[in-house]
C-alpha cells in the first residue's frame, strides 16, 4: 500500500510515493530491541527478532549487526533464509548501508521532446527487500533508518563478524541498559552498572543508583554519583529524592556527560526514577511517560506504593493529578 504526494517545479512534477507497509526503525529503537531481557536475553526466543542485512556479501562478512542474517539476491528476487518464519516474527528489521527515508520518487518527464518517461528511484536495497518480504509479515516491515553505517557508528560494539549463533551463545548473550534519551540516559541493572566494558562503550560519565548495594563506579565522588538509597519493597520511599534526582540529572545533561540509571534488577525502582525525571523534563504525564519507556523497555515494573508515589509527583509537576493510575496500568 502506497500513500502520494507531489512536490512540483517549473515545467516538471515530482510524485512522491509513501510506502505505509514499512516503517523507519530509528538505531535507538533497534539497539532497544536488542537488549531487551526477561530471564534470559529475548534473542533467545525464536519469534522474536529477524534482523536482515541485504548489502553484499563481502560488506557483510567484513562486518555486521550481531543475529544479522544476509540476506541473498538472484535475479529480481529476494531470497529470505528457510529458518526464518516471517509471520510470527515480532520485529522484522532490515537494513542495507545508508537507506534513510521510505520515499520512493517517481519523476515525471513526459513534457519533454514528446517524451513519456516516468524514473522510479527506490530509497535503497533495504526497501527493496521489505516491499518484497512485507506480505510475509504480521506487522509491518521496518527499515533501519541511515542502514549499517548510522548504527554502527553509534554501536561499534555490536558489529561482529559471527554469522552462525548458537542457542546456548544466545542463553548467555549479555544486554547492555536501554536508551531512553539518545546517547545521553541509559536505564539498566546493577550487573550492568558493575560491567567496565559498558561503562566504556557507552560513555557513562555519572551514575544514579537506586539500590542498596554500592557499586564500584565513582565512589565517594558526590558529582558523578547520586545513590537513592531505598529498599525494594512496598515500604520504599522515593519521593524526597525526586528534586534532587531531576537536578542531578539536569546539571549533568547540560554537562554533556552520558548517565546510567540502575536498581538491582532495573525493573522497578530505576524504573520509577527515570519516570520521574521524564515527568519534570518534558512537563508531560505519568501515562505517557510509562509509554514511552515502555517502548525503550519492556519489563516496567514499579511496584504500586511507587507508582502511587510518581502520581503524587505528577500532581507537584503539572499542578494536579491527570493520570488515572488504576485505569492506565491495570
Amino acid at each position: 500500500m502506497m500513500k502520494r504526494g507531489f512536490t512540483g517545479g517549473y515545467g516538471s512534477q515530482t510524485e512522491v510515493l509513501w510506502l505505509t507497509d514499512l516503517v523507519l526503525c530509528e538505531p535507538m529503537e533497534l539497539y532497544n530491541i536488542l537488549n531487551q531481557v526477561t530471564k534470559l536475553s529475548r534473542l533467545t526466543e525464536p519469534n522474536y527478532l529477524c534482523l536482515l542485512d541485504v548489502r553484499s556479501k563481502q560488506e557483510y562478512d567484513e562486518s555486521h549487526v550481531i543475529t544479522a542474517r544476509r540476506v541473498k539476491k538472484i535475479a529480481d528476487e529476494y531470497l529470505i533464509p528457510e529458518s526464518m518464519d516471517l509471520e510470527c516474527v515480532k520485529y522484522c528489521v532490515v537494513y542495507d548501508s545508508n537507506t534513510s527515508c521510505l520515499n520512493l520518487i517517481l519523476k515525471d518527464d513526459s513534457h519533454k521532446s514528446g517524451s513519456s518517461r516516468n524514473d522510479l528511484f527506490a530509497g535503497g536495497a533495504a526497501i527493496e527487500c521489505g516491499k518484497a518480504i512485507a506480505h510475509l509479515t504480521r506487522y509491518p516491515v521496518k527499515i533501519l533508518r541511515g542502514g549499517y553505517e548510522s548504527f554502527s557508528a553509534k554501536y561499534h560494539f555490536f558489529r561482529t563478524q559471527k554469522i552462525i549463533w548458537m542457542p546456548q551463545e544466545l542463553d548467555e548473550f549479555q544486554a547492555y541498559p536501554v536508551e531512553i534519551v539518545p546517547g545521553r540516559i541509559y536505564l539498566g541493572d546493577f550487573r550492568q552498572a558493575c560491567d567496565p566494558k559498558i561503562q566504556k562503550d557507552l560513555k557513562i560519565k555519572a551514575h544514579v543508583n537506586v539500590s542498596m548495594e554500592t557499586g564500584p563506579f565513582f565512589a565517594g565522588d558526590a558529582d558523578k554519583l547520586l545513590h537513592i538509597q531505598i529498599e525494594d519493597s512496598l515500604e520504599a520511599i522515593i519521593s524526597p529524592f525526586l528534586r534532587h534526582l531531576c537536578h542531578f540529572i539536569d546539571i549533568h545533561l547540560d554537562l554533556g556527560s552520558v548517565i546510567l540509571i540502575f536498581s538491582t534488577l532495573g525493573i522497578s525502582r530505576s524504573c520509577a526514577a527515570i519516570l520521574a525525571y521524564l515527568m519534570h523534563r518534558n512537563e508531560q504525564t505519568l501515562k505517557k511517560s510509562w509509554e514511552y519507556v515502555k517502548k525503550c523497555k519492556n519489563n516496567v515494573r514499579p511496584n504500586q506504593a511507587l507508582v502511587a508515589e510518581l502520581s503524587e509527583w505528577e500532581a507537584i509537576v503539572l499542578g494536579g493529578l491527570v493520570t488515572d493510575t488504576t485505569v492506565a496500568f491495570s
